[in-house]
């Protein structure tokens, strides 16, 4: 099973909105196959699994255990049933990593495979392999994306200047964060920093595929000549006007007197996106920091020094469990938040 989460973390940033997936198998000791859900659309792990074992081996495959990081599907989709699959490969016994919280499925193709005699194993390593897809599970379950703050701060904790434009990370970190915008369904800024620094907020900096922009615009101060609004790229603006479509811009109503932040993730998840990072700028992520909506929060600090003009960074969260590493000379610090009512522990 610590196989199949190996290479089910192979399709981060290609397989949204579908779940990360890794498929292994094995007849007595020797694995024969294996594969994982390379691209959304395309064959799921068990089919890459089962394409992978070589022709001498297929007469193996009645007497061999799969193993799959999720449960297999039962269900109609862009692809045929995963469990349909096993069946008629006649593979008679299965290691489930968890079950899928997906409507569609959640119980069912486990459920097909016991009814034609299958031996089931479930829950082995269920804990991570729930975590690997912590944004799929959160978006079925809690029906709102999962939510990462990130933000860069310089050592006298401010997170630039005020009326410029202040680069506070090495090359490192930002390749890093440009590598984390390809894992992730959607990117959000506020105003303030949409006016300030004109973002782009693309992953030119790593291969992948670019995040959906989100952009905070409640007052519509925001001009028509910001690179989000002119690149031909897809933008969603949040604002207190109706709803509407102009190419690859969508605007969708946001009304100002409501809570704000429970609004956003509302229309996110109207929308599909189950993964979301918050980069700020300070305002929005308070407004999210005093809301607890956040699940995730990664903090660069930097060694540089912004000075008396500085903007105060936001405070991280006092928090038992925290992990830190080094890149060049900045410092990364990554938070997970734990909650009762979360998949997520």
């Amino acid at each position: 099973m610590s196989r199949c989460l190996q290479l089910a973390a192979l399709g981060a940033g290609s397989v949204a909105p579908n779940p990360m997936v890794g498929a292994l198998i094995v007849h007595e000791d020797r694995i024969i196959g294996e594969g994982y859900h390379q691209q959304y659309g395309g064959p799921h792990a068990e089919v890459q699994a089962v394409l992978s074992v070589r022709p001498d081996d297929r007469h193996l495959l009645t007497s061999s255990t799969i193993y799959v990081s999720l449960e297999p599907c039962a269900h109609h989709g862009k692809t045929p049933p995963c469990a349909d699959l096993i069946l008629s490969h006649g593979i008679s016994r299965v290691v489930v990593g968890c079950r899928d919280p997906f409507p569609a499925v959640n119980g069912k193709g486990i459920e097909r495979l016991l009814a034609h005699g299958v031996e089931v194993v479930c829950g082995v390593l269920e804990q991570d392999c729930i975590y690997l897809n912590r944004r799929f599970f959160t978006y079925h379950i809690e029906h709102r994306p999962w939510v990462i703050l990130k933000w860069a701060q310089t050592a006298d904790g401010m997170m630039g200047r005020e009326g410029e434009r202040l680069l506070i990370t090495g090359d490192a970190s930002n390749r890093l964060a440009h590598r984390w915008r390809t894992e992730e369904m959607a990117i959000m800024v506020g105003t303030n920093t949409a006016l300030a620094d004109n973002p782009g907020l693309t992953t030119r900096l790593w291969p992948g595929k670019d995040p959906l922009r989100v952009v905070l615009d409640l007052k519509g101060r925001l001009p028509k000549s910001l690179k989000m609004f002119t690149d031909g790229k897809p933008t969603l603006v949040l604002r207190n006007g109706p709803d509407s479509v102009d190419g690859p811009l969508r605007y969708r109503h946001v009304d100002a007197s409501a809570d704000l932040v429970k609004t956003i993730l509302d229309i996110l998840y109207d929308e599909g996106i189950q993964s979301l990072i918050v980069e700020g700028g300070a305002q929005l992520l308070n407004t999210f920091l005093s809301a607890g909506a956040w699940d995730e929060i990664r903090q660069f600090v930097s060694p540089k020094v912004a000075g008396n003009k500085g903007v105060p960074a936001p405070s991280l969260p006092v928090f038992t469990s925290a992990s830190t590493k080094r890149l060049e000379d900045d410092e990364l610090t990554t938070l997970i938040r734990e909650s009762a009512n979360s998949p997520i522990r």
